[in-house]
């Protein structure tokens, strides 16, 4: 049995941290239409939040026969550095539960697909990149974003034990990449991946919102 303290928490960003559907789909449009293509503002596009971004761009040119992803994503992260970067407010109860953590002293570690630069500029941003012990993520051309392979950077850069990790996200991604480095998975639902999804990646819990996330994480940590 693990004490909660020595636990480290992994946690994803976007969807987790911060609410940036609203203003990752503005940047989907705008990188659509500048790459000559049009853009459909009737389809909802939370499923483009969570994936590498290549992967996403891949998709979405793909539609049109076109398969100039380096450029779109580039593209995109220009799009990215001016609008989500300044309109990615937290998620209601996030600051406190955070602010909690670094009471309490514990080992928190982001790990995003996320391109690291702009994940750490977010953090900047929110004052909150003191209570983190590391970040991982994404590379600033988007390569090595694939969530197992973050997960695994962290795990190699920070020395942690998986037995003694949980990592927190609301996609599949999140729960699929900490399964495969051994390490347990909780749910989030007021992100973007919903309950059937997370049920379905094999979430080993999940939490509700932001305020039942150090009880749900203790009590994981104490089942470990």
């Amino acid at each position: 049995m693990a004490a909660p303290a020595d636990i480290t928490v992994l946690l994803d960003m976007d969807g987790t941290l911060i609410d940036s559907h609203d203003a990752v789909v503005r940047c989907i449009h705008m990188t659509m239409e500048e790459m000559g293509h049009p853009a459909d503002r009737t389809e909802d596009l939370g499923w483009t939040i969570g994936p590498p971004l290549t992967d996403t761009m891949a998709l979405l040119l793909g539609r049109h026969g076109d398969d100039r992803v380096a450029e779109g994503v580039a593209v995109f992260q220009r799009h990215h550095d001016e609008l989500v970067l300044a309109e990615s407010p937290l998620f209601p109860g996030i600051r406190e539960v955070l602010d909690r953590f670094g009471t309490e002293g514990r080992r928190l570690v982001l790990t995003t697909s996320k391109a690291l630069p702009a994940a750490r500029m977010i953090l900047e941003r929110h004052g909150l990149m003191g209570l983190f012990a590391g970040t991982y993520g994404a590379n600033a051309d988007d390569t090595g974003g694939e969530k197992p392979e973050v997960i695994a950077r962290a795990i190699a850069g920070e020395g942690i034990d998986p037995a003694r990790a949980i990592m927190v996200g609301d996609r599949r991604y999140d729960i699929s990449g900490a399964h495969a480095n051994k390490v347990r998975a909780l749910g989030v639902l007021w992100g973007y991946g919903g309950r059937e999804e997370l049920e379905s990646a094999g979430a080993d819990g999940l939490v509700d919102e932001p305020g039942q996330l150090a009880e749900a994480i203790d009590a994981m940590a104490r089942a470990l």
